[in-house]
């Protein structure tokens, strides 16, 4: 079994990735440096945003890369956005939020086959 990617080092990565592929990419909010669940907020600069979230049960697949769903079937307004987060803070504020500017896809994350 992979062992599991601190989720500080993986937002890194992910935000270096970004910037490599000359996307922008920031944490709006800092969670647990260990194990602190990862959301990822893809703003589609045209109003829209689609929230990935960490999918119930196993959260990497096979070859140990994190996967994720949508929490919204089609992307959101940002009031809508900050909404569900806000939500979610109530049961656990431990999260990381990260937004990656990506108008035509998901910021190269995968999503889990449901």
């Amino acid at each position: 079994m992979t062992p599991r990617l601190k989720s500080r080092l993986w937002v890194e990565a992910l935000l270096r990735r970004c910037q490599i592929e000359g996307k922008f990419g920031a944490v709006l909010q800092k969670g647990a440096e260990e194990a602190g669940a990862v959301f990822v907020v893809v703003n589609h600069l045209d109003g829209g945003h689609d929230v990935l979230c960490p999918p119930p049960g196993p959260a990497l697949n096979e070859e140990g890369e994190r996967w994720f769903i949508k929490q919204f079937a089609s992307p959101a307004p940002w009031p809508q956005v900050q909404e569900w987060l806000a939500r979610q803070k109530k049961f656990d504020a431990d999260f990381w939020v990260v937004e990656v500017e990506d108008r035509t896809g998901l910021a190269g994350l995968l999503l889990a086959r449901h």
